[in-house]
C-alpha cells in the first residue's frame, strides 16, 4: 500500500497492512521563514519514511500593537481578529505552499493548532490568564472570540491550500484547568472551529492534552481523529476510548520511550501500540511531542519494526 491509501484505509476502517505510523518534535525554528520548517518536515518525513507528517507550527498570534502583555480588561478588549496573510502565521502558510506541492500524490500532511485558550495563554496573556479568568471572565470570552475569528479563517486556508487536516491541541485535560473553566474558556471555541471546518479534509483531529482528559466533552465535537495520551494510567486506554468514540484515534506510543531508553525498549514501545491499537481506524503516534534530542537509529528502528510486523 502507498502512504496515502494506507491512511485512507485506516481511517475508512477498511482492513490494511499494518497502522500508519508518524511522530514529532519541535524543530525551535519560529525565527525562520516558512520555507526552512518545510525544508525540515520534509527532511523529518522521509529520513524515518513516516506514513503522514504532522506539521508544526510555532509561530505566534501578534500582540497588539504597543503592548507586551494582555494584563487588563481593558488590554483584553484590544485583542481583535487579524489578518492571517499579514501575521506570522503567513510563514506557515508559505510551508503549506511547499508541502502541497513535494507531497502530492506522496504523503498526507496535518497542520498544528492551537485552541484560542492556548493563543491566550502561550503569550499574549501568559501568567495573568488565571486572575484575568477570575476577575474577568466577559473580556476574557470577548477576546476568545476575536482570536477564534482568526484561527477559523486560518484553519480554512490551510486546508484549502493543501493540508489534509488540521491537528486542533485543546487543554481539555484536569492536569491543565478545571472542566468548569474548560466549559467556558476552551470548550465553545474548539466546538466552533470543529463545526467551520467539518467535512473539509479528511484527518480533521483533536489533541486532547495532558492527564485526566475529560472524555465526555469530545462527544458533540465533529472531529475524524482523536489523539491523546493513552498511556497514562488517568486516560482511557484505547479500548476503553473506543467504547466512547466512534472515529479513529492517533495514540499508541509513549512519548517517554524514546528518549532515555534503549533502541530495543522504543521498538518494545511501538509494537505494544500496535496490539493497543487494533486493525483499523487507528494511527500509531505519541500522545504529545516527543523530546528532540532522542536517538535518531533507535527511532528508525521503532518505524521498521512496524512496517515488518505481522508479515
Amino acid at each position: 500500500m502507498t502512504k496515502i491509501e494506507r491512511v485512507d484505509a485506516s481511517l475508512s476502517g477498511r482492513e490494511l497492512d499494518r497502522p500508519p505510523i508518524s511522530f514529532w518534535y519541535h524543530f525551535g525554528v519560529q525565527h525562520a521563514p516558512g520555507t526552512r520548517i518545510a525544508e525540515l518536515s520534509l527532511e523529518f518525513l522521509r529520513y524515518y519514511d513516516l506514513d503522514f507528517l504532522k506539521l508544526m507550527n510555532d509561530y505566534y498570534f501578534p500582540l497588539p500593537d504597543g503592548l507586551l502583555e494582555i494584563n487588563s480588561a481593558a488590554a483584553l478588549g484590544r485583542i481583535k481578529p487579524v489578518d492571517i496573510h499579514s501575521c506570522d502565521w503567513a510563514m506557515q502558510l508559505d510551508a503549506i505552499d511547499i508541502l502541497a506541492r513535494e507531497l502530492k500524490d506522496e504523503a498526507y500532511f496535518i497542520d498544528t493548532v492551537f485552541d484560542p485558550w492556548q493563543v491566550l495563554r502561550r503569550s499574549l496573556a501568559g501568567e495573568h490568564c488565571e486572575r484575568l479568568m477570575d476577575e474577568h471572565p466577559q473580556a476574557v470570552i470577548t477576546a476568545l472570540e476575536a482570536i477564534t475569528e482568526s484561527v477559523i479563517a486560518y484553519c480554512k486556508e490551510s486546508i484549502r491550500r493543501g493540508a489534509a487536516g488540521v491537528f486542533v491541541s485543546t487543554f481539555g485535560a484536569a492536569q491543565q484547568m478545571s472542566q468548569e473553566r474548560y466549559r467556558t474558556f476552551a470548550k465553545p471555541f474548539v466546538k466552533q472551529i470543529f463545526e467551520e471546518i467539518k467535512g473539509s479534509a479528511p484527518m480533521n483531529t483533536l489533541h486532547m492534552h495532558d492527564y485526566g482528559i475529560f472524555v465526555e466533552e469530545i462527544q458533540d465535537i465533529p472531529i475524524d481523529i482523536l489523539s491523546y495520551e493513552d498511556r497514562y494510567p488517568s486516560n482511557p486506554s484505547i479500548p476503553e476510548m473506543r467504547q466512547q468514540f466512534g472515529g479513529s484515534i492517533m495514540a499508541g506510543l509513549d512519548k517517554w520511550r524514546l528518549q532515555l531508553v534503549t533502541p530495543a525498549d522504543a521498538v518494545r514501545n511501538a509494537l505494544e501500540g500496535v496490539e493497543l491499537g487494533g486493525p483499523t481506524k487507528f494511527l500509531l503516534a505519541p500522545g504529545c511531542s516527543f523530546e528532540a534530542w532522542f536517538d535518531p537509529h533507535a527511532a528508525k528502528a521503532m518505524v521498521e519494526a512496524v512496517k515488518t510486523h505481522g508479515s
